[in-house]
């Protein structure tokens, strides 16, 4: 009994058996009636029944467990969008989430970061390690380049760097967004374990840390403020935060600091051009 169109699933998975290789298995490509693996070869692969996964891409093989959609997913060879739409057809729901870290970020996505010459932008991880920046970051914002890569967390910067207190016009405002903003990206990307040490640390360093954390508050990062930056070279500097999901790539978030006025342009412009001049 073929996959029908109304078996969402088992055309699915058909559809991915018949896109892979298999000499990129090492399997023989003789007398092969259809492309791709076949059923019992992913079976094989997920280690279960090639009885059952054909029952299961024929829609009679019942809702499958996670642990059997995460073995066929890997027998495969899906990408994380593509396993999440196969726990979507089975199960009906996402699967639950894996965090993963990340260390770097694309050439193209940094050239993206780079195409706001007078907008000060970073890209950041669930557990807010920054992993890249523009020149406008490092001028405006925070220096991470001066910072060993390890410690390149937003949360140690707003509640270790005394700089970065002595330009925020209202710092405790500031302080309480970040950390309840924080708390929901972590449990969102299910890294709860993950930044454990770092809020031990900062909540031996800094008490202001300890207290906000206890509050348990919860903000979204997504949407729309404004805040005044007190710049040393600069003056008054007033930036409008937009958020953005990378596609792609769930476990990053682009930050961008839009100057809010021409006259916020211009003092970006004229700091930029004055750093560049003092390199020289």
């Amino acid at each position: 009994m073929p996959a029908t169109d109304d078996n969402l699933l088992g055309v699915y998975l058909r559809d991915r058996r018949t896109r892979l290789d298999p000499a990129a298995f090492g399997l023989p490509l003789a007398r092969r009636r259809t492309p791709g693996l076949r059923r019992e070869e992913v079976a094989q692969r997920a280690n279960v029944s090639a009885t059952w996964y054909t029952w299961l891409e024929q829609g009679r093989g019942g809702a499958p467990s996670a642990d059997v959609l995460d073995r066929i997913s890997q027998a495969l060879m899906l990408a994380e969008v593509e396993r999440e739409h196969l726990y979507l057809l089975a199960l009906g729901r996402p699967p639950e989430v894996r965090y993963q870290a990340s260390e770097t970020v694309s050439a193209q996505l940094q050239r993206v970061l780079d195409a706001f010459p007078l907008s000060p932008a970073y890209v950041k991880t669930s557990t807010w390690d920054v992993l890249a920046w523009n020149s406008a970051a490092a001028a405006v914002l925070t220096d991470y380049s001066t910072i060993p890569a390890e410690q390149r967390n937003i949360l140690r910067v707003i509640f270790c760097e005394p700089r970065f207190r002595s330009v925020q016009t209202h710092w405790d405002q500031v302080a309480r967004f970040a950390v309840a903003a924080f708390r929901a990206d972590v449990a969102r990307a299910g890294a709860g374990k993950t930044v454990k040490a770092l809020v031990d640390e900062l909540s031996r360093l800094s008490p202001e840390f300890e207290a906000i954390w206890r509050a348990n508050e919860v903000r979204s990062t997504y949407g729309e403020v404004a805040k005044t930056l007190r710049h040393p070279l600069a003056g008054p500097i007033t930036l409008e935060y937009s958020a953005f999901a990378v596609e792609g790539r769930p476990d990053l978030d682009m930050v961008v600091y839009n100057p809010a006025t021409p006259e916020d342009f211009g003092r970006v412009r004229s700091l930029l051009a004055a750093l560049e001049k003092a390199s020289i």
